[in-house]
């Protein structure tokens, strides 16, 4: 380290959303006024950046876990930052939404570049007024590496920590972005065995702090009790179907998911479908997608660890669920695609080559789950492999063995302490 020195909407009162067009003293000037009064004693302040759904989920945890040892130690914290309503449900001073201006591939990032940029600045106006006391980067790799660049050439005295890193270990296309991680990094919590010795053989300082979705499915309810909650009869066949996070993956995932629902209805009569709403602006494409495939199914908000931990059986897009289904012990088909164009750039000029994508497999870099990607993200096969871990024990418990397997490699219950202690210990 060169360092020396120092992809719900959440209610008004969890926090606030401040539009930096203006100036931040302007705006919030009890920000202001706490940085620069001497009779009172400023709390410590951390900047934490991220984006999308996902990210935005980590940061609460972490935001919890900061308040809870912060507290336990007569700390007292202001947490402001780029993310969505569960970090200010959790107390954070929003600067700015991220969650749904996420996406992957080159072309489906295009429509994002202007509001991904306007945030940025309004970050970059933010920090430079009111220097945070500490920054947290949370996954979110080309704005993050944007934000932790400028907080490097413009306050260097300030650490910053770079928890659930890029997944750069997976499909580095080169050395370039791991070195301007480990540049712009004090530390770096990984989440991932091999994602910690990646980064410590190029030099970064490392702590493996263990998984963060160890600790979040401590309060997921049991099978028993989530299908009590959701109403679903013990005969009924209960599967999950997680399309979309991101808006891209509305247009390319969803469709070949719900022919492949439409297909499974037909042979099993029994069957209905589950579908948790990450987004309320996904809600009326969704519906309307439910009504076209004449699906039995039923979207709902605001519970899904009980639509998770009620299924059978899961056909999901790539993602965090995919670990949070493993953690539950429900089998799962894992798919994903991005636009014909996208994947001819990828494979003929970058050479391209992805092991996994899900979670559960990247944890061990093993297949545990299947995995249908692009050209294989058919409703054909989608259907065959989901009939396959519903219909034949022997591979359902084949799936079972390797979650046990990969629970392992992640961590103890405590995930996000640690990782709030490392944070702290920066302080």
């Amino acid at each position: 380290m060169r360092r020396t020195g120092a992809q719900e909407q959440g209610s008004k009162e969890a926090g606030e959303t401040l539009n930096l067009n203006y100036s931040p003293d302007h705006l919030f000037p009890q920000l202001a006024t706490k940085a620069t009064s001497p009779e009172a004693s400023a709390p410590r302040r951390i900047f934490i950046s991220t984006g999308e759904v996902s990210g935005d989920l980590q940061g609460a945890l972490l935001i919890d876990a900061l308040k809870r040892q912060a507290k336990a130690t007569g700390l007292e914290l202001e947490i402001v930052a780029l993310g969505g309503s569960r970090m200010a449900a959790s107390g954070a001073i929003l600067l700015g939404d991220t969650t749904g201006i996420g996406s992957v591939g080159i072309l489906e990032a295009l429509p994002y570049v202007l509001p991904t940029l306007q945030i940025q600045r309004r970050a970059k106006q933010y920090l430079q007024q009111h220097p945070p006391d500490l920054v947290v980067l949370i996954d979110y790799m080309r704005p993050n590496l944007t934000i932790g660049g400028y907080v490097r050439r413009q306050l260097p005295s300030v650490p910053v920590v770079y928890y659930i890193s890029p997944q750069q270990w997976v499909w580095s296309l080169g050395l370039r972005d791991t070195e301007k991680i480990v540049e712009i990094t004090d530390r770096l919590l990984a989440i991932f065995p091999e994602e910690a010795r990646y980064f410590k053989e190029r030099g970064a300082s490392v702590s493996w702090v263990g998984h963060p979705l160890v600790d979040r499915i401590q309060g997921f309810p049991n099978r028993e009790k989530a299908r009590a909650a959701l109403g679903i009869e013990p005969s009924q066949v209960a599967i999950a179907l997680i399309p979309a996070s991101r808006r891209q993956e509305l247009k390319y995932l969803l469709p070949v998911i719900f022919q492949a629902a439409q297909q499974i209805q037909a042979q099993l009569p029994q069957v209905h479908f589950w579908i948790p709403l990450s987004l309320e602006t996904y809600r009326r494409q969704i519906e309307q997608a439910i009504q076209d495939y004449g699906l039995r199914a039923t979207l709902i908000a605001d519970q899904t660890p009980e639509v998770l931990a009620a299924a059978d059986l899961a056909i999901t897009k790539s993602g965090t669920v995919n670990l949070e289904l493993a953690l539950l012990d429900v089998p799962q088909v894992v798919t994903y695609r991005v636009s014909p164009m996208t994947i001819w750039i990828a494979r003929t000029f970058l050479k391209v080559s992805i092991p996994f994508v899900s979670p559960p497999n990247l944890v061990d870099m093993k297949p545990i789950v299947p995995e249908l990607l692009q050209e294989q993200a058919t409703p054909e096969n989608l259907v065959r492999e989901a009939l396959e871990l519903l219909l034949n024990p022997q591979r359902r418990q084949q799936t079972l063995a390797g979650y046990e397997e990969m629970r392992r490699s992640l961590g103890e219950v405590g995930v996000c302490d640690r990782a709030a202690g490392e944070i702290l210990q920066l302080l």
